[in-house]
């Protein structure tokens, strides 16, 4: 069983921290990825800034051995809540949106990020009383989360793609010959990563290129927008966050082979 996720969890440490700063300067929530029931919620502003806080210090937290197994605490529950009271019931309510399925996978990916980094630094407490949750078993479940936001955010870059013409595609590249193939080159790989992960074909290769994928349009998308202002820059932290929870999944295929197909001893 995975012990210890290092290099990953740095970075997801860093994107947490970055989006609570980000809460902290301007007072509010995470734009389009936290929905309506916030909306006119009485105290939005204190609760921005509760969520903003738990975000810096679990981030924060990350990074330090005597803080790790708190923050992850702390983090992986306030990442499922996120995903059960701000993304699921939009999805309810408009259950054939891709957008809103789109947005539900990509909150789900960091979720998932977040429940393998409770499963791989789980305490005394949660390995007693949160078997289900942690060790091996919290790895494939962490993984199943993950597995199943794939298609979500696939089949909603392949449907936008074909709808409006553009897709994701930054504006740079969509001046270029055949540059719409490039929306749909991403929707494609995140279905076959999908397909990769469930069938157990080549799951690491699978799942460290969809974290690649995933940084890198979050990088040519919103990088060149950063000095417009909070728009850009919290889309390109979440996007940055979303890059980092399917680092975090990718981390927990470490030991497996490249090329493995089937179960093998080391995939949890």
């Amino acid at each position: 069983m995975l012990a210890f996720i290092l290099t990953s969890r740095t970075w997801y440490a860093a994107a947490m921290i970055a989006l609570g700063i980000t809460g902290l300067v301007n007072g509010d929530f995470a734009l389009a990825w936290q929905h309506p029931p916030l909306h006119h919620l009485p105290g939005r502003m204190v609760i921005a800034y509760v969520c903003a806080v738990i975000e810096l210090t679990t981030g924060i937290g990350l990074l330090f051995k005597p803080t790790l197994i708190l923050a992850c605490r702390i983090l992986f529950p306030y990442m499922l809540l996120w995903l059960v009271l701000l993304e699921l019931p939009v999805v309810v309510q408009l259950p054939l949106s891709t957008d809103t399925w789109g947005t539900f996978g990509e909150v789900a990916i960091i979720a998932a990020g977040s429940w393998g980094l409770f499963a791989a630094h789980a305490g005394a407490w949660e390995r007693e009383h949160l078997k289900f949750a942690v060790g091996s078993n919290g790895i494939r479940l962490a993984r199943a989360l993950f597995i199943i936001s794939l298609p979500m955010i696939g089949l909603e870059v392949i449907f936008d793609a074909a709808k409006t013409g553009i897709g994701i595609m930054p504006p740079w590249l969509a001046v270029l010959p055949f540059s719409l193939a490039w929306a749909y080159l991403y929707g494609i790989g995140s279905l076959a990563a999908f397909l990769g992960m469930l069938f157990k074909v080549w799951p690491r290769l699978a799942a460290t290129l969809e974290a690649a994928m995933i940084g890198v349009i979050a990088v040519a998308y919103w990088g060149p927008w950063l000095h417009t202002g909070r728009t850009a820059t919290t889309a390109f932290l979440i996007s940055a966050a979303i890059a980092c929870g399917a680092w975090v999944i990718a981390d927990t295929y470490r030991g497996v082979p490249w090329l493995a197909v089937g179960r093998t001893n080391q995939s949890a």
